[in-house]
């Protein structure tokens, strides 16, 4: 069966409509929306012959019909007209956008919300291309006998610290000695090049300060890694209790705690400015009734941004992409403007 011109129009219909109004479309509002050029029969025999192509499905308890993920589709590559943003629109993204350069996570939290609060659905960001990360440099402040506290600045200058509580009790007075080993055999390499030099001093240092040291690469090990991970924020989750498809309690519960709880899991695409996944073209089981709009931002430093935003298979594809878009924009010539400023971390 052929996807003629005038099937195309009639789905094109559907698929507006429903966003707009996130009800079933019958063929009068089609018949009125297309000026009566063709006859409500003629458009019942396009219709069904679209949800046979898998275009469009309908309900068990209306006699209009609802695009299906297939039908977005078509609608997203072949029929959606690009908007383009309005003079107020840009305006007002630049003004939201207007963020003190600061820490990087405050900075993606800022521009989360952001975004959440004009597209009227939740959002996320993320920081993808890191450099990998070494130790720069080692201090270790005694504390007592049993306890000491570990402080390691990171090669992008970023401070952390934490208190080690030690298994066997180490004389305090060569702790400065330890400090020389790390600084010197341990900083400016890869963690995993840190667990091997960790063999290869075993037998040069008595067993207490072994021990110590141990403790202070692990600790330091795990602490680049998880800072060279990349970063996601989310914002707006609530804003999907605001939607007709969440009225549903449970349902949105689901989806709600998926981009809070398992928020490694949202889509982060490598290729391209803008992506779009509809419903079951998403990997995770929770985004299957949902779609997710995703564009890149340059930060530079070899480092790129995303910005995502997740909603019901409804959403206005069109609206969403250009004010992604504009925002993305703007995220890029933020980052050109300012270097960001190390960030110190002395969580214990």
């Amino acid at each position: 069966m052929e996807l003629t011109d005038r099937k195309k129009k009639i789905l094109k219909v559907v698929i507006e409509d429903y966003i707009r109004t996130a009800e079933p479309v019958g063929s009068k509002a089609i018949a009125a929306e297309m000026g009566g050029k063709v006859s409500s029969a003629t458009i019942r025999n396009e219709l069904a012959d679209l949800v046979d192509l898998g275009y469009l499905e309908q309900p068990h308890t209306s006699a209009g019909r609802v695009p299906s993920p297939k039908g977005y589709r078509l609608y997203v590559n072949e029929l959606m007209e690009r908007q383009r943003l309005s003079l107020a629109e840009t305006e007002k993204i630049n003004q939201s956008l207007q963020l003190k350069m600061e820490e990087l996570d405050h900075i993606l939290s800022q521009a989360g919300r952001a975004v959440s609060s004009f597209v009227n659905y939740p959002a996320y960001m993320s920081v993808t291309g890191r450099k990998s990360l070494t130790a720069k440099r080692f201090e270790l402040l005694p504390v007592d006998e049993r306890s000491c506290i570990v402080v390691m600045m990171m090669s992008d200058d970023r401070v952390k610290s934490q208190l080690l509580r030690l298994q066997l009790k180490v004389d305090l007075e060569q702790l400065p000695t330890l400090v020389s080993l790390l600084n010197g055999h341990f900083t400016n390499i890869s963690p995993s090049e840190m667990n091997q030099r960790l063999m290869n001093v075993a037998e040069q240092i008595p067993p207490q300060l072994f021990l110590l040291l141990s403790q202070t690469i692990s600790y330091a090990a795990d602490s680049l890694e998880e800072a060279s991970q990349r970063e996601i924020v989310t914002a707006g989750t609530k804003e999907l209790l605001k939607l007709p498809e969440f009225r549903d309690a449970d349902k949105a519960h689901q989806l709600m705690s998926f981009m809070t709880d398992s928020k490694e899991n949202l889509p982060l695409p490598d290729e391209g400015p803008m992506k779009i996944l509809i419903g079951p073209e998403n990997v995770s089981d929770a985004l299957k009734n949902a779609s997710v709009v995703v564009a890149s931002y340059d930060i530079g430093d070899n480092m790129r941004g995303l910005i995502g935003v997740v909603g019901p298979t409804r959403m206005d594809y069109a609206a969403v992409a250009a004010r992604l878009s504009g925002f993305a924009d703007g995220l890029t010539r933020l980052f050109g403007k300012q270097e960001l400023p190390p960030k110190e971390d002395t969580k214990e």
